[in-house]
């Protein structure tokens, strides 16, 4: 029997698969994500080896899987790209149109670059029908609504990427049936294309009517569109394709947190090097947190948030609710690179507060308070740190942007003894931001819950970047 199973990695918001043939026992697995054994669970589910793990590209927004999950299998090996490619460690080379056979299904390999030179899909079909493809794994090439972005290896090679990919999605992609469903590398929320549709899969006849990259008559149109107003690189992209290129580091289990009573966690702050991340809510971490600690809640896109905020080289102290939720973060925060942990605070914040240790408030401003200071001109620096995009769209009158991503270096030239609050679309990123400026001796910073929607929902005014150019 034929199986295919999509996994989707919340946060990161990645796309892998899962394919096994139960009467020959064999399975295959295209771009596992770091933490593989859900990769092993589903193999003893149906019953069948895990003999092929198969690379699209190197990817950028999460550490790879592909060599854990050979070495825990004991049966696979990885099958990476053999054109144009920059891989570093051994693996079994992929060349264009080479075909694998997995008893009722067939893969065959397809060189599609664009997002990055080596990239691959793999179409599938079933065995007797080996010319009539219906699917194709996409990786990072076409994504439900969007496509990928050619821009990840800097401007020097965006332009030659920027046409491979027009060649890869309108001679490849276009020349299928429209019946071929599309299963992309990623979903909606990745930073690897643009505005990436809702839905995990499509076929190429919807992408073909729908498709805005799909649309264009001539390639100098489709380069102004994706090359000119392609948005930010995160900061931790280029670091994770040097570690997936020269060889992810084989994971047999979660790397060791210690967990620290407090008096041990309050010394391990203070060493070379930590950073302390509190991962509890924002209304939890205003009313009292540690001194010099940063709120990234315990949510999904935690991931990519630490991936942008933080280098591969700190250690991270962890405060979590509740001790038992440790392995759980910790699994979200290995898919971004971060493997040194300094330890966690055992007991959390009710043991560092019985103990009587220092901690610190973030005030929460709720937006009505807000808007009666700005009203009373005695309110706040107002920063929205949400993205380009949406600051386009429209924002707070009188703020000013600053990309959360961005503030690890662009805040060093704000007047510390200023008082600012900080907004996003909920808080989330705000919080992130706001707690950021108070670890870097910020003397005032306020947090707006509910943020950008509560503040359209009390339905105050609303400016565009178009009438503050009118406006001046």
């Amino acid at each position: 029997m034929f199986i295919l199973e999509p996994i989707l990695t919340e946060g990161i918001a990645q796309l892998s698969y899962f394919l096994a043939d139960t009467s020959r026992g064999v399975s295959a697995v295209i771009d596992p994500r770091t933490d593989v054994e859900i990769y092993q669970k589903l193999a003893r589910k149906h019953g069948v080896s895990i003999t092929h793990v198969f690379e699209t590209h190197i990817h950028a927004d999460f550490v790879s899987g592909s060599r854990s999950l050979a070495e825990r299998s004991g049966t696979a090996s990885v099958y990476l790209s053999g054109v144009q490619a920059e891989y570093e460690f051994e693996a079994e080379a992929v060349t264009d149109g080479q075909e694998f056979d997995f008893g009722s299904f067939r893969l065959t390999a397809r060189h599609t670059p664009g997002h990055t030179p080596e990239h691959l899909s793999f179409l599938l079909n079933e065995t007797q029908h080996p010319k009539s493809p219906w699917a194709v794994f996409t990786g990072d090439s076409l994504f439900v609504g969007s496509a990928g972005r050619p821009d990840l290896l800097g401007s020097d090679e965006a332009e030659q990427l920027a046409k491979s990919l027009y060649t890869t999605l309108y001679d490849f992609y276009l020349k299928l049936e429209d019946y071929v469903t599309i299963y992309p590398g990623h979903g909606a929320g990745s930073a690897c294309g643009a505005d990436i549709g809702d839905r995990l899969s499509s076929t190429i006849g919807y992408e073909r009517r729908t498709n805005k990259f799909l649309s264009f008559p001539d390639f100098e149109s489709f380069r102004a569109f994706v090359v000119d107003d392609a948005p930010p690189v995160p900061w931790h992209y280029p670091e994770l394709k040097k570690v997936n290129a020269v060889g992810p580091p084989v994971m047999n289990r979660l790397p060791t947190i210690p967990a620290l009573p407090p008096h041990e966690f309050r010394q391990a702050c203070r060493l070379p090097g930590v950073t302390v991340i509190d991962t509890r809510s924002m209304t939890a971490f205003g009313g009292g947190h540690v001194p010099g600690s940063i709120n990234i809640g315990d949510r999904p896109e935690m991931s990519a948030w630490i991936g942008q905020m933080f280098d591969l080289d700190q250690r991270l102290l962890l405060i979590v609710d509740s001790d038992k939720d440790v392995d759980r973060i910790q699994r979200l925060i290995v898919r971004s690179g971060h493997t040194h942990f300094a330890g966690y605070l055992a007991g959390g914040m009710k043991a560092w507060q019985d103990g009587g240790f220092p901690m610190q408030r973030l005030e929460q401003m709720p937006v009505q308070e807000l808007r009666e200071c700005q009203a009373s001109r005695t309110g706040p620096t107002i920063l929205d740190v949400r993205s380009p995009e949406e600051w386009a769209g429209g924002h707070v009158p009188d703020a000013e942007h600053y990309f959360v991503a961005d503030m690890r270096e662009r805040i060093t030239g704000l007047d510390k003894n200023q008082h600012y609050a900080t907004y996003c679309a909920s808080g989330y990123r705000a919080s992130i931001a706001s707690s950021l400026m108070k670890s870097r001796g910020f003397t005032r910073v306020s947090n707006v819950p509910g943020s950008w929607g509560a503040w359209t929902a009390e339905g105050y005014p609303v400016e565009t970047p178009r009438e503050e150019v009118s406006r001046a």
